[in-house]
């Protein structure tokens, strides 16, 4: 951690961080709530230093994955945009793949962040979690905007699946039929709605054609409450405003 009071002087860009950063600023120029910019560059700094030399199964450096998923957050879901949702989505990975700790984060950023950041870790106490438990304990602890990000980590992994086996595209995309498809419904991104199915469609099999079993389906308490994910939104604007005085 001897770099917690330099970092931006060892920062470097990178196509990934050069295209996110583009598009927030621009984004800044027209959002009431501004971006954080240097928030998310010291993420980004963090998320390079701890995911380091790990290659993804597609020959990209890891560390582009989180950065494309809130690229894709910003450039899709731009109503539920905040710094600490975009921190979070580029360490989401960390807690669960580096050594970075809960102590280091709570040391870098704060414990909001981290308390982010564990919600999306599925290793816990026992064992590793599966995404579907992962979905379904984030839904009933309201936290939408771990969901959010979730939804956007799936899309971009479906976008890179060529990469995968067999088996793990088969099991992608059910997870994608059964829960992800539904849960975008439910946040009203018809577009990604729309991407998630053509990209299902592209690499679906025979033994997919069946009426999915949609988990979040037939249970009418399961249905994202969008106003009070605006508020929970709205508020944390708001805090950052006062901040800003």
């Amino acid at each position: 951690m001897n770099d917690l009071y330099c970092w931006e002087t060892k920062f470097k860009y990178c196509r990934y961080s050069k295209r996110l950063l583009t598009k927030l600023l621009l984004l800044n120029k027209t959002l009431k709530y501004k971006i954080d910019i240097l928030k998310i560059k010291k993420a980004i700094y963090y998320a390079k230093k701890y995911h380091g030399d790990q290659i993804r199964q597609s020959g990209e450096p890891y560390y582009s994955h989180p950065l494309e998923v809130a690229y894709l957050i910003v450039k899709h879901a731009v109503n539920y945009v905040t710094t600490d949702i975009l921190v979070t989505s580029i360490l989401h990975d960390t807690l669960e793949d580096t050594i970075l700790t809960k102590k280091m984060i709570d040391l870098i950023f704060d414990p909001t962040i981290t308390a982010k950041v564990e919600g999306l870790t599925r290793i816990k106490a026992d064992r590793k979690i599966s995404v579907p438990e992962t979905i379904k304990s984030l839904w009933h602890q309201e936290k939408y905007d771990l969901l959010l990000i979730k939804q956007f980590d799936r899309l971009h992994n479906l976008q890179t699946i060529e990469s995968k086996s067999p088996y793990k595209i088969k099991e992608i995309i059910s997870e994608t039929i059964e829960i992800f498809i539904i849960l975008t419904a439910y946040f009203g991104i018809l577009e990604i709605e729309l991407e998630f199915k053509e990209l299902c469609y592209k690499f679906i099999k025979p033994y997919l054609i069946q009426e999915p079993h949609y988990l979040f389906a037939s249970e009418e308490k399961f249905r994202i409450p969008f106003l009070a994910f605006q508020n929970e939104i709205n508020h944390m604007q708001n805090l950052y405003l006062v901040e800003k005085k």
